[in-house]
């Protein structure tokens, strides 16, 4: 398959689980990013269009962030952490966004690592 169809099917993807999946302030949207270097997960309220709270593999308060990467150890990392800055907002109810990305791999690990750091989805 080529490279423009597999993005075109991934957008399509993307855009389907978007338009079912809208979070607000009390249950907001755990939105995940994976870029081929980093990870990045939001908790957005899309009625009032605000980012709640935010974790990642580049921000300055997560620890040993020189040594996490795009892979299955560090989304368990980040999961936690995601978890553990939500719950220190207030939030306990998340609706996961999972970007068009199929749920393995790495983002079944992040999700799981939510869930078991206190988060219910």
């Amino acid at each position: 398959m080529r490279t423009e169809q597999k993005h075109k099917l991934r957008l399509l993807r993307r855009w389907r689980v978007r338009h079912k999946v809208s979070g607000t302030k009390e249950r907001p949207r755990m939105a995940v990013c994976f870029t081929n270097k980093n990870i990045h997960v939001q908790f957005i309220d899309d009625f009032g269009r605000v980012t709640l709270a935010s974790a990642s593999t580049t921000s300055k308060s997560t620890p040993d962030r020189d040594k996490l990467a795009a892979n299955m150890p560090s989304a368990k990392i980040i999961g936690t952490l995601a978890a553990q800055v939500a719950l220190g907002k207030g939030i306990k109810q998340v609706v996961f966004d999972r970007s068009g990305a199929r749920y393995h791999g790495k983002v079944k690990v992040l999700a799981d690592a939510a869930r078991e750091a206190g988060l219910q989805f």
